[in-house]
């Protein structure tokens, strides 16, 4: 799998200091999410090929959105916000999804918290402590923690994206 003029991944400095490195490698793992997508049409990204998992690219994407709004907005400011995707009758709603899905809308609301999410943690020292707690653990987080769990998130989807595209149209790519 190469990237098209469309996508670009920036790898990140090897001896920046500890935001720029930990900026470089979240900016790295949101670009490869993104060329993972790359090229696919809304059925081709909709589909879940690895059952019984309900893993589809346009899920992971969904999912990646909601987490960046969480860990930035929602714990770091503490800004109360609604669920993108998911509800309590359906936690995993970011993964559930009618024919009427759309890349384009996707990638905008993604877009749109990486950015909010990258507003959030300017400027701000890496030992700041969260304004809320964790709704799953009940504690306060550092920026630091944050960029390390959000660096560690993409990480692993990514690999599942891996794998998920592979299944799609047999592309493969670090």
């Amino acid at each position: 799998m190469t990237t098209s003029s469309g996508s670009h991944r920036n790898e990140p400095a090897t001896t920046a200091d500890e935001r720029d490195m930990l900026d470089g490698w979240l900016d790295y793992h949101r670009a490869t999410l993104a060329w993972k997508c790359e090229g696919l049409r809304d059925e081709q990204l909709r589909r879940a090929p690895l059952a019984p998992s309900e893993l589809s690219l346009l899920g992971l994407v969904r999912h990646m959105a909601e987490v960046e709004r969480y860990w930035f907005r929602e714990i770091i400011l503490g800004e109360e916000l609604p669920e993108l995707y998911c509800t309590s009758e359906d936690p995993d709603g970011d993964f559930h999804f009618d024919d009427k899905a759309t890349w384009a809308a996707t990638e905008q609301v993604w877009q749109t918290e990486v950015e909010l999410a990258r507003q959030a943690a300017a400027g701000r020292s890496l030992d700041l402590l969260s304004q809320a707690e964790s709704h799953h653990r009940g504690e306060v987080f550092s920026l630091r923690w944050v960029y390390t769990h959000m660096i560690e998130e993409y990480a692993r989807h990514n690999g599942h994206a891996d794998l998920l595209r592979e299944q799609i149209d047999g592309a493969t790519g670090d």
